[in-house]
């Protein structure tokens, strides 16, 4: 009995960033949407020409960041209040200007957690298997060789139409990667 393979999409290579650049913005044109570009350096611009939008990172980290500013405020408001009310030289109880660096340093601290768990969710990592990994010729992509991959799970992929789109766009080489 003959094993079945599953196809994961297709791959396409490109030599300069340039092609890479306007291969990305025809394949955004056509419609796909599960796709990505790998390249072995930030390429300026690209997440443009694939029509990325912006990242919510930035919203995480602030959410955490005031997160745990106010945390930080309110135990040690709570603990010199209600908890522990201890006059000590004449000070009121609620003195503020004390609480400021442990609430700034919970805010970076929550914040900094909220930025790196936050980016690990949404790229989904840590991911230590991915069909890409069984092309040989994609373990280039992180020396001098700039990639494209199609994934079959996107609607508009169709093998012969997708190929012929990427080999459009000037590819090197276009193979077909097996799950």
């Amino acid at each position: 009995m003959a094993k079945r393979t599953k196809t994961y999409g297709l791959l396409a290579e490109y030599e300069t960033p340039a092609a890479l650049y306007r291969a990305c913005e025809k394949v955004r044109d056509a419609g796909y949407a599960a796709w990505d570009a790998h390249t072995p350096f930030p390429v300026h611009g690209l997440e443009r020409a694939m029509g990325l939008r912006p990242s919510i990172v930035p919203y995480i980290v602030a959410v955490m960041g005031f997160t745990g500013a106010g945390l930080g405020f309110l135990l040690q408001y709570w603990s010199s209040t209600e908890a522990y009310a201890l006059i000590i030289s004449a000070k009121p109880y609620n003195s503020y200007p004390a609480f400021v660096p442990v609430t700034f340093e919970l805010g970076i601290l929550l914040g900094s957690f909220g930025a790196v768990f936050g980016m690990f969710g949404i790229n989904r990592l840590p991911q230590l298997y991915h069909s890409l990994f069984n092309s040989k010729r994609f373990y280039r992509f992180s020396d001098d060789r700039f990639f494209i991959s199609i994934e079959a799970r996107d609607a508009k992929y169709d093998p012969e139409r997708t190929r012929k789109l990427l080999e459009a766009t000037g590819a090197a080489s276009v193979e077909e990667v097996e799950d």
